[in-house]
């Protein structure tokens, strides 16, 4: 939110600088996000004075310039060669100096240098209104008054003051300061001085000419309706002031009547809708809600289909605006328009709120209506805009001020004790200290005791309902900084569950970190046509879009989105990780499951001078999921082929009934829906199933054996259907003491072995922990083991 400096010094008066204000401010619960310098005019008019021309003739070279010389206040007059055919002596004229930067309104900024101009020397600039951005004349310069002091500077001669723009990080439940007031209001607080507020004490009905009936038939949609009508109004552009204010803040002029509507938001914190009165068909007004599918084209051009639950505001035969939100173009502020009905009104904020999401418009009038606006303030607006609409459109109050407000929305009741107050801060406040603030804020204290407070709190104030909210806007008024922080540290020894389930998170992910993967966070919110189980699916009740219609059951379908959209860039080489939760409705409960996702695809080394790139494949993937399953030290797992629609084909470890990982390539469906064309493998881990096997395991620690491993190597010829895995079993069910480890080094299926073999070559590491091992001893072990394979999986070793 953009607050001005100058604007608020309307409301409260104050010494403190801009930038004093802004620590005031962040200390207050009003962060200030950044402070910069606004100037009115481009370039501030720096280095501009008024000189008064002592001499002006013909340029000896050229017809069309005059060789001028100007005392500017120095001590040396200076001699600047013009081109304006208005330039004469005796004239007081605004001059940029050298070394002047000058900011026409069209064209680049340039700087004022000494110059040759036909021979003649030339150390300035004689100005035009159009040249330092005062005007859009460049009929000739600027001729000022005769009475214009010389040396003035030209900032000060048209009265220019810099302006500072503060940038407020606003919370979303401070509503009550989302205007000028309404920060105001706080730093009044702070000061313990008063606000001044604007002047309606004119505001008056010229006559009763221009009479609009006026009828909300939804009073809990619109609890409060003020209305009013102008007549005889130019529609035009605004004065400066005005557009300077706007221009300040971020907001772009656009005539004089939306200007102070426009105006009037940002000072009092009111939205206020002006509308062509002689647009308004039937001569009245309707709030309520329309059939559903009815069409409207906003103020944007667009036509829109309204729900049934949008509250409008509607003339006799058709609707003219979303209420809170957006105005209709047809009933709009023109420039023919020369008669307004202009209305100041409190919408429910949730209803608005619906109604700015289900169309997907965000206005400044949405944002506030959104939050809760101030139900007792919409008729000071209302005169506050009717009164310079009057003065600014010369226009004539013709009617009185309608103001439907059937449920005067009430004063929120709070009492606070200041011993809970004390206990809630930390440290003790005087009583006395605590209801000054109080009172400072405008919440009236209704009855007083010793221990405490009854207190009626504005309505304004939204988010205050409570006696912890009213110790909250103590504390922040009183000051942060000014609770001391105690010396004393309280300590308790508490008891946690192991393994930490965020530390062996953080392991995992700085080992994959490590090795190159990069951790993604993708939305729970996703596309309900990913469901494969439609039927167990979290349905979101008002989705934003069908996008976003249902919580996501798997981790898999928004990582592939997230590799389209990196692919689609031209980083091809994926290489993700996510801990993330899957969604599920079964049997009518919902369920939360904790999930890892590993995600390949591209190369797995980028191309180099000296080799060529590396497609990803299956065992890159594998060779991830063992680090992890190897890091968490879990074991005693099997593994089978995954049998899942999710996968084109892969593994599954498993311990009895329960898969720990099921990982392989991505089904060439999968890929389509999120338009992928690479091919992507990944690994689906059940990440509470591990920390369950991590708590479980027992840490064994023994010394490293002083007696030498040995190495023995085998080839066989097996069926194409028996699997490493197998191979492996049958190895260590043949000699569990003294085989450590086995690997398989080389698999080769061709032309050259009999149809349906394979050949296998494994190595086994063999070693005992309490001697050396001999040749006889190794041999009976390599026996063994060549037996059970024949015996077992019908191997034929190779020799």
């Amino acid at each position: 939110m953009k607050i001005s400096y100058n604007w608020l010094k309307q409301f409260i008066q104050t010494d403190k600088t801009p930038q004093e204000l802004s620590l005031i401010l962040t200390n207050i619960g009003l962060e200030v996000e950044s402070l910069e310098t606004v100037q009115p005019v481009a370039g501030g008019l720096d280095g501009l004075v008024v000189g008064h021309v002592l001499s002006c003739v013909q340029h000896p070279n050229a017809d069309r310039l005059r060789v001028t010389t100007i005392n500017v206040g120095g001590p040396e007059v200076l001699q600047v060669v013009c081109g304006a055919p208005n330039v004469a002596q005796g004239q007081k004229v605004v001059v940029a100096t050298v070394g002047t930067t000058v900011y026409p309104n069209s064209g680049e900024p340039f700087k004022i240098n000494k110059s040759k101009i036909r021979g003649e020397e030339s150390v300035g600039m004689i100005c035009a209104e159009d040249e330092i951005g005062l005007g859009v004349s460049h009929d000739g310069i600027m001729v000022l008054p005769e009475d214009t002091v010389v040396g003035t500077t030209a900032k000060a001669y048209f009265k220019l003051e810099d302006d500072y723009l503060f940038e407020i990080g606003l919370t979303p439940n401070r509503a009550d300061a989302a205007s000028h007031l309404g920060v105001a209001r706080d730093l009044a607080a702070y000061f313990r001085t008063n606000i001044q507020m604007p002047d309606i004490s004119g505001f008056k009905t010229d006559n009763e000419d221009l009479q609009i009936d006026v009828k909300v038939e939804d009073t809990e949609a619109c609890p409060r309706y003020s209305s009013v009508t102008i007549s005889g109004v130019t529609v035009k552009a605004s004065p400066d002031w005005l557009q300077d204010k706007l221009k300040v803040i971020g907001i772009r002029p656009i005539n004089n009547i939306v200007d102070i509507t426009n105006y009037v938001l940002h000072d009092l914190g009111v939205p206020l809708h002006a509308f062509d009165a002689d647009q308004i068909k039937g001569g009245e007004v309707r709030v309520k809600k329309c059939a559903e599918g009815t069409l409207f084209v906003t103020l944007d051009g667009v036509e829109r289909k309204l729900s049934s639950e949008d509250l409008m505001i509607c003339n006799a035969e058709e609707p003219m605006c979303i209420a809170g939100v957006f105005g209709g173009k047809s009933s709009g502020v023109s420039e023919s328009t020369t008669n307004i009905f202009l209305e100041s009104a409190y919408f429910n904020a949730v209803s608005v709120r619906k109604t700015s999401k289900r169309h997907g418009l965000k206005t400044d009038a949405s944002f506030r209506f959104e939050r809760g606006t101030d139900p007792d303030m919409t008729v000071v607006a209302l005169k506050r805009a009717a009164l310079l609409i009057a003065e600014l459109g010369g226009g004539t109050i013709a009617s009185s001020v309608s103001d439907l407000y059937p449920n005067p929305v009430q004063a929120f009741d709070v009492a606070v004790s200041y011993q809970n107050i004390t206990k809630l801060i930390g440290a003790e406040i005087p009583a006395e200290e605590i209801k000054a603030i109080i009172v400072a804020l405008g919440i009236e204290v209704v009855a007083e005791t010793a221990e405490g407070l009854s207190l009626k709190v504005p309505a304004f104030k939204v988010d205050v309902t409570r006696e912890c909210d009213i110790t909250e806007e103590v504390l922040r008024i009183y000051g942060y900084n000014n609770i001391e922080i105690p010396s004393k540290i309280n300590a308790s020894l508490s008891y946690s569950s192991k393994p930490d389930k965020e530390q062996t998170q953080h392991v995992i992910a700085d080992m994959l970190t490590a090795n190159g993967f990069l951790e993604i966070w993708c939305n729970s919110l996703t596309k309900g046509v990913y469901s494969k189980n439609p039927e167990e699916a979290v349905q979101i009740l008002n989705p934003l879009s069908s996008d976003l219609n249902v919580m996501r059951q798997e981790l898999l379908m928004p990582a592939l989105e997230s590799v389209a959209y990196n692919q689609n860039r031209k980083t091809a080489d994926i290489k993700f990780y996510e801990f993330g939760k899957t969604y599920h409705l079964i049997n009518e409960k919902y369920v939360e499951r904790p999930r890892l996702l590993v995600l390949l695809s591209g190369s797995n080394q980028t191309e180099q001078w000296n080799q060529k790139p590396t497609s990803v494949s299956f065992y890159h993937l594998k060779a991830a999921v063992d680090a992890i399953i190897g890091r968490l030290g879990i074991t005693g797992y099997q593994s089978d082929e995954v049998n899942d629609e999710s996968f084109a084909f892969g593994l599954k470890y498993f311990r009895g009934d329960k898969v720990i990982v099921s990982f392989g390539a991505a089904t060439t469906a999968d890929k389509k829906k999120a338009d992928v064309d690479k091919d992507v493998y990944y690994a689906d881990f059940d990440w509470a199933l591990l920390l369950d096997m991590v708590r479980k395991n027992k840490i064994v620690n023994k010394e490293v054996s002083k007696y030498p491993a040995v190495r023995r190597d085998l080839s066989m010829l097996v069926d194409t259907a028996v699997t490493f895995d197998a191979l492996k079993t049958v190895a260590f069910k043949s000699e569990k003491k003294l085989i450590k480890n086995v690997q398989v080094f080389d698999v080769y299926v061709g032309d050259k072995l009999p149809e349906g073999k394979k050949s296998y070559a494994l190595n086994f590491t063999i070693q005992d922990e309490e001697q050396t091992l001999t040749d006889k001893q190794i041999d009976a072990v390599m026996q063994k083991i060549i037996h059970n394979l024949a015996q077992t999986v019908k191997a034929e070793i190779r020799k």
